[in-house]
Formats: structure tokens, sequence, C-alpha cells
């Protein structure tokens, strides 16, 4: 039988409004909070194990709700108000259903490159905005893997989830140190290629078509020493504006188009 809520100040929904706010709880409970149709059926085609699902019967058909929720699913339903939906929900646009998952934490040894790996890596990313754009260029680009170093921000921030459009959910996605990225890309012999302003190289001249890493640091301060000095060769994108950088997610996208225009876009479109 379905549960029916309007209050606010039930217990599910205050935890609802928790999970979206405290990283921490989220940690201790194991939790993340899913805003969306589309984000929801990425996250389930994605391997997530969905525990909750909350919705209002004013915004989703019960046709949608059955390819969401499929007979026999373990999926708890909660049907609740349009006022308690609408102070969930962070959009109007969320097709009327928000639900509680497992996260995945995966780690270096999870990840399986192909035979000519390109990677994004992210040093100290800290806006869970920049993160879901960068997580949408690697998506487009259908890269091996996103590697985020000494992170700022909760991968799965519900802002990060929201900016990202689900491609948090479609991506492998590892969190690690610095150290142990560097090291486990040198063990596989994959040529890491770091963006700084003090390059002499070109990104447009420079040979993408090996194993390669794409190495970005913050808007704010750039790579660290760790990776400027670490890296196997430093890149830019030619600067011919009166400011001296770019957007993070914006120049990800620049450098990793080049490194698969370079490759023939490795599927024939």
């Amino acid at each position: 039988m379905v549960k029916f809520i309007s209050s606010l100040q039930n217990p599910l929904i205050k935890n609802v409004l928790l999970l979206g706010e405290k990283p921490r709880a989220r940690k201790e409970q194991n939790r993340i909070v899913i805003e969306g149709q589309r984000e929801i059926r990425l996250a389930i085609s994605g391997g997530f194990n969905i525990t909750n699902l909350l919705y209002t019967p004013d915004l989703v058909s019960s046709a949608d709700l059955k390819l969401l929720v499929p007979s026999g699913s373990q999926i708890e339903l909660t049907e609740v108000s349009p006022e308690v939906f609408n102070r969930m929900a962070y959009r109007k646009d969320t097709g009327g259903v928000i639900a509680l998952a497992e996260p995945r934490r995966l780690v270096l040894g999870d990840l399986k490159p192909s035979p000519l790996p390109l990677l994004l890596v992210l040093e100290t990313v800290e806006k869970p905005g920049n993160l879901g754009a960068l997580l949408r260029t690697a998506d487009a680009a259908s890269l091996d893997a996103v590697i985020i170093c000494d992170p700022q921000t909760d991968i799965y921030n519900p802002n990060a989830i929201r900016s990202s459009i689900g491609c948090i959910f479609t991506m492998p996605v590892v969190t690690v140190s610095s150290e142990d990225a560097m090291a486990w890309m040198r063990t596989l012999g994959i040529k890491m290629f770091a963006t700084a302003l003090t390059a002499t190289r070109f990104y447009h001249r420079t040979d993408f078509n090996q194993p390669a890493a794409i190495i970005m640091g913050s808007e704010a301060n750039g790579l660290s020493n760790n990776w400027l000095e670490g890296a196997d060769d430093l890149i830019k994108i030619p600067m011919m504006g009166k400011i001296d950088s770019m957007n993070v997610s914006a120049s990800a996208a620049i450098v990793v188009f080049e490194a698969m225009r370079q490759r023939g876009f490795q599927l024939q479109v």
C-alpha cells in the first residue's frame, strides 16, 4: 500500500530535506537525493539502487511512474501532496518525482580503461555546478572516466546531479588523492597533460592520439605544484582577449574535443 504524506513535519520529508542540504547526512546514511524523471532513469540504468521514490500525481502520470517503478520493484513508494513536493523540489520541471538512492563509491581498481584511454582529471573542484558541467562534457565525449582529486565538494551534491543532468550516473567517477591518481596513471602508461598558464605548448599542437589524461585545476588557484611538476607535459589554450582565464568547464570541453577530433571521434557520426 502506498503511503500518503501531506505534512512537512513528517520524518521522511524532513530527512529528504536534510539529505539535500548536508553532505555529512548523505555520508552517514549512505543515501543521495535524485530529482527528476530523466535523472532517476539514468541512475537506474547505471545500476544505482533506488530505495525510495516520492511523487505527486499532479505532476507525474501513472504510466511514467510505472516506467520508474516496475511491478515487483522493492522501491518504497510515497505519494505526497503538491505543497510537500514543492517544498522538497528545487526545480519546477522535475516531472513530479524525487528519489533516494545508494551512492556508488568507485576506486581506481574499479576502472576498466580502453586500449586507448582518454581521462579527465580534476583537482580540488569546488563548485557543484562546474562539476556537473564537466561531467556533461565527459559524457558527451564518452571518456573512459573522470578522476576527481582531493575534491572540495561532494560529487553527489544535488546541485552537481542537477547540473550534470544525470551524467554523474553515466560516467565512471572516482575520488582519490592526487598522488594515488598519478601513480595509477604512470603504472598504466597514461600520459598526463596538465593545463597551466605557464605552459609553452598549445593544446592543439599536442598529440592526444595516445593513452592520455587531461588535468584541470580549480578556477581560483589552478593546479597545484604537485601536478605542475608531476605531469608529463603542460599545455594551454591561446588567450587573445583581456583576461587570461576561462571557466573550467569551458576549458575542459575545448581540450577534450580537440583530443576527440585527433582520434577521429572514435565513433562515426
